[in-house]
């Protein structure tokens, strides 16, 4: 075959690859979309992956149909490291009710669960120090039952008490995409959340939710669910 031969297929080849492109681009973000869509839980990029033509480039494919949707009533929100259909965040009043039916925590459980995202991970007796109060195993209990928290292991000192975290589930229901995203001083100042006149000295912690142990950490054993009470008790 000729130079010129080659050069004339070569060209061919070319001026049909744009249409085709264009074409598997298309029929990948029906694809992607059709998965979210259908999913019940948020997608990571491995799951995704897995379900797509191999060679799919499936970042693209989520980038492309998150501008796509951004104005619209829905949008492709990436939350906790996976992707995921979210009403629009100016919408969001209309869920408003909904929400509070669902999750009605009392005033005890929410103070809890902020003691717990901002400073896990953090035991009981910890909590109820830095709240100044007691709390009950129940509200705990209630925390653990939303799936927004875990027990993470066991502290390293006399007692053994449990450690509490966040979960990925706390971060998809709140809308953050890590726990590193909670508000800082300055936010929960504007939203009125903290006193302007709190003391120069005090500090909101930075948060970190890493799922490994930390030094002072052992893990759980068979049977925590049912001897927590009695190792707090033990460690007080």
């Amino acid at each position: 075959m000729s130079e010129l031969e080659q050069l004339h297929l070569d060209g061919g080849a070319d001026l049909g690859a744009a249409p085709q492109k264009a074409s598997d681009d298309l029929a990948g973000l029906r694809m992607v979309e059709a998965l979210l869509f259908a999913s019940s839980e948020p997608l990571s990029l491995e799951e995704l992956t897995l379900r797509l033509p191999e060679g799919a480039d499936v970042l693209g494919l989520l980038e492309a149909l998150q501008e796509m949707y951004a104005p619209r009533g829905v949008n492709v929100v990436r939350l906790a490291g996976k992707w995921c259909f979210r009403t629009a965040e100016d919408l969001s009043y209309l869920m408003h009710r909904n929400v509070e039916e669902q999750r009605k925590l009392s005033r005890a459980a929410l103070e809890t669960l902020a003691i717990i995202a901002y400073h896990q991970p953090v035991t009981r007796a910890e909590i109820e120090e830095i709240r100044g109060v007691s709390t009950s195993k129940g509200t705990l209990d209630v925390l653990l039952e939303t799936t927004w928290i875990r027990m993470r292991g066991r502290r390293r000192t006399p007692g053994r008490p449990v450690t509490y975290g966040t979960t990925e589930q706390f971060l998809i229901h709140f809308g953050l995409e890590n726990v590193k995203d909670l508000p800082g001083l300055e936010e929960l100042k504007g939203a009125g959340l903290l006193d302007s006149a709190i003391p120069a000295s005090f500090l909101v912690p930075i948060p970190s939710d890493d799922v490994a142990l930390t030094e002072d950490e052992d893990p759980l054993e068979d049977g925590t669910l049912f001897d927590e009470e009695t190792d707090e008790t033990a460690g007080s």
